[in-house]
């Protein structure tokens, strides 16, 4: 097929009524694309097979209630072979389509604002980014995760290829790395809104920006090159097979490609916003922009549009006006530039462009390679001498527009102008006001309709003065006015040899293969093995995992040499140290017809608030006595569970001392046992969870296996519910776990608990394949000491 190696017009494909906003090639039919527009429509577009190398428009969809903003393809899968499409939009929802009906199959709700960009991964996973800061995760018709962390609007994401990695580009100007819904990394460099993103390979990935550069990034964190060319806002970017070139697209008119590191062409449009491109399977290039019309261009010569076609496009773009104040021509003067002589001259590279001056207008010429001449790519308005009077627009901070309205935030304080121009989109026009004056976003919607409401039927050139608001009455627009220790569990405090918390086995060891979670080193699971497949003694685990071993002799001392140096108004009487002996002797037999006192449970509850340094005996006795169900009661009643629970987690902080992380750890773990405790903790999930996870860089193995014993608590609760919030806040921190964890017994629980929860849930399975869990426990499968973590390893692995 031949090729000139410069992208030309193949065809100008009209349907949309407004605005083009989104792109994305399909894989079926093959060589179609869908486009979505302000008019609130997507259609798919399917090539023509005829001689007017066109695009037919296939499938129309409607279901948003308002703009349209983006567009992508989630991958065919067994019950939709042909794939699905999913739509974002400024009504807050993202709309799923099949192929087979006009209306969505599904409607997914949960953004706060206007859903401005998606991205599908693996296993029907999509990654939604909204102008509420928030990314979401989504598996099928269910929010899995929400992703905070932005200051301000999530303009762009992108799903990588390694399973799990996620990246979001925001207004505040950085990007995010987010793995298993937590941020792992920001990249800084942009001076302004990030807009786009697109994936290169498994570690590298380009970004756009409104501050005109395009930057290439290693997932590590370095910028590896940065581009520039554009001389305005940049909104989309698009990469080539090769990995190497890649296309963008901007306010300055125009669509860039880029070869070997440089912008090897430039092509412009007669329309001043070039929101999208996309890529075909063949190679060609299609584009979406501000006057509806979608463009697709060729280097394949047999796919170049017909002489009259290209000349028709020509001439549309001669008709443009270039408004000089972008910034897209560079500073004019217009006593300086030379006549109509100057295009005698050939250009030097292609896309260059000229200015000459024809009486007392400025003419934009760019030069063609393929062709060998000067296209006129539009009239400069707004060059030095132009005023109101002779352009017929308002100037306002240098630059020319259809509308400059006068907004009052409040009375008396000083106005606030609103430049506008009819090709802009309002949407965006009002978000970049209230941004720039630091005005509540809340005003979005009221901005936005009041520039709709006030330019309605006007064109460019064309300005109009003395609206008024429909707030105010007045003329004027009011917002205001509108509704580490050591691994070997050492006890830092008191040396060797003495009372440590937790130094001994985590519990009570029972003889043979009975329980692979009390048995420690005795559990031997060689009696099991045989030439079929092993039996699944692991998952799922739905009662709770306890911390259960004490030696109450030394913990009772320990209390007693501690209390002596305890402030005067927290010292216990030798009343008060009796009563937490009986306490003690209570509650480490369970089975005794004994019962704890409410004065004990009180003593105790009075002496869990002694200093931080001093306390951690008393929590060693509390997390033995939560087993108790009378204990458990009263510490998890709805009148003092909340309290109760949030001075735990204050004990837990990142920076408390070692031994209060590890205990307060075991004693929520044995919370589980009383019904009153595993009610309350279950109502507090997302917190205690979220507290929790900030222990896993601790270097210390007994506060890892506390962690994992907790994640696989919640995941027996959840086994049977169907909460995939729950599920997928297990999954999380699973994942993100096994990413520094060492200690074998912490990863064993690790993988009960993730098998726990996919074991009867198909949603929780999808979501774990896309979170990238099974690359990241494949070397388990092959250990042998101890058995059962590769034992384990291989019954979730055949799961997923």
């Amino acid at each position: 097929m031949a090729s000139s190696n410069t992208y030309r017009l193949s065809c100008s494909v009209p349907g949309h009524e407004m605005d083009v906003r989104g792109l994305a090639s399909t894989s079926f039919p093959e060589g179609a694309f869908v486009s979505v527009s302000r008019d609130r429509t997507g259609r798919v577009w399917v090539p023509n097979m005829g001689p007017n190398r066109s695009f037919t428009e296939m499938h129309c969809m409607h279901g948003h209630t308002n703009f349209v903003s983006c567009v992508c393809i989630i991958a065919p899968n067994e019950t939709y072979p042909r794939g699905l499409i999913a739509t974002g939009g400024n009504d807050n929802n993202i709309c799923v389509f099949s192929l087979d009906r006009p209306d969505p199959l599904y409607i997914l709700k949960g953004h706060k604002n206007t859903v401005c960009t998606l991205s599908a991964g693996k296993f029907g996973t999509l990654l939604s980014g909204s102008w509420d800061t928030t990314a979401k995760v989504w598996l099928n018709d269910k929010c899995m995760m929400s992703l905070q962390g932005h200051t301000a609007a999530v303009w762009a994401v992108k799903i990588l290829p390694e399973q799990g990695l996620m990246l979001t580009g925001s207004a505040d100007k950085s990007i995010k790395l987010w793995k298993a819904g937590r941020c792992e990394k920001t990249y800084t460099g942009h001076e302004d809104c990030v807009r786009g993103l697109a994936v290169v390979n498994n570690t590298e990935f380009f970004s756009c920006s409104n501050d005109a550069s395009i930057r290439r990034w290693h997932v590590d964190g370095e910028c590896l090159q940065v581009y520039y060319g554009h001389t305005n806002y940049i909104y989309s970017i698009s990469v080539f097979p090769n990995g190497q070139d890649f296309i963008s697209t901007g306010e300055d008119r125009s669509i860039r490609i880029w070869k070997n590191g440089e912008c090897a062409q430039t092509i412009r449009l007669p329309a001043q916003s070039v929101w999208c491109c996309c890529i075909l399977d063949n190679g060609d290039i299609v584009v979406g922009a501000s006057d509806g019309i979608i463009r697709v261009f060729t280097e394949s010569d047999e796919r170049i549009a017909s002489a009259e076609d290209i000349k028709a496009f020509e001439n549309e773009l001669s008709q443009s006006t270039i408004d000089a104040k972008t910034g897209d021509l560079g500073d004019i003067k217009m006593e300086e530039l030379p006549g109509r002589e100057h295009l005698n001259e050939p250009g030097t590279r292609d896309g260059q462009t000229r200015l000459i001056k024809d009486g007392e207008m400025v003419q934009a010429y760019q030069w063609s390679v393929s062709d060998s001449h000067w296209v006129k790519i539009g009239d400069v308005v707004g060059s030095s001498g132009a005023t109101q009077q002779t352009s017929g627009r308002v100037l306002f901070e240098g630059k020319e527009y259809d509308f400059v309205f006068t907004i009052d935030v409040n009375e008396g304080g000083p106005s606030m102008k609103l430049p506008y121009n009819v090709a802009d989109d309002p949407w965006l026009t009002a978000h970049n006001f209230l941004e720039k004056n630091d005005l509540n976003p809340m005003f979005l919607d009221q901005v936005a309709n009041f520039i709709i409401e006030n330019t309605k039927g006007n064109t460019v050139g064309r300005t109009e003065t003395g609206h008024s608001d429909p707030f105010t009455g007045s003329g004027r627009y009011v917002p205001a006015s509108a509704g580490g220790s050591s691994a070997s569990g050492a006890d830092p405090f008191t040396g060797s040899g003495r009372y440590i918390p937790g130094s001994g086995p985590s519990t009570v060891a029972p003889a043979g293969a009975a329980d692979p979670f009390t048995g420690g080193s005795a559990y031997s699971s060689n009696a099991l093995q045989s030439t079929s497949a092993p039996t699944n003694i692991y998952f799922p685990k739905t009662d709770p995992v306890k911390f259960e071993q004490a030696n109450a002799t030394q913990i009772l001392a320990k209390l007693k040499e501690l209390n002596r140096g305890a402030p005067n108004e927290q010292k216990l009487s030798d009343d008060g140290i009796q009563k937490l002996e009986k306490l003690l002797s209570t509650v480490s037999n369970l089975n005794a017809a004994e019962k704890p006192t409410t004065e004990e449970i009180e003593i105790l509850w009075k002496t869990a608030h002694w200093p931080e340094d001093i306390v951690f005996p008393v929590l060693d006795i509390l997390r033995l006595a939560v087993r108790h169900p009378v204990v458990n009661e009263q510490f998890y009643s709805e009148k003092d569970g909340v309290q109760f629970c949030n001075h735990l987690l204050n004990l837990m902080g990142p920076q408390g001392k070692p031994a209060n992380q590890m205990l307060v750890l075991r004693t929520l773990c044995n919370s589980f046992a009383g019904q009153w405790g595993q009610t309350l903790l279950m109502s507090m999930r997302e917190m205690v969870m979220s507290q929790a996870m900030e222990l896993r860089a601790v270097s210390n193995k007994n506060i890892h296996v506390a962690l994992a014993t907790l994640v696989l608590n919640y995941a027996g609760c959840l086994h049977k519910v169907a909460d995939l919030e729950g599920k997928a806040q297990c999954l999380s921190m699973v994942s993100t776990i096994l990413e520094v964890v060492q200690d074998k017994e912490a990863i064993f629980r690790l993988l009960v608990a993730l098998g726990t929860t996919i074991g009867s849930d198909g949603t929780a399975r999808d979501l774990a394949q896309s979170l990238g869990v099974k690359s990241q426990i494949n070397k388990y499968s092959t250990v042998t000491d101890p058995a059962k973590l590769g034992e384990c390893c291989k019954l979730v692995l055949n799961q997923l």
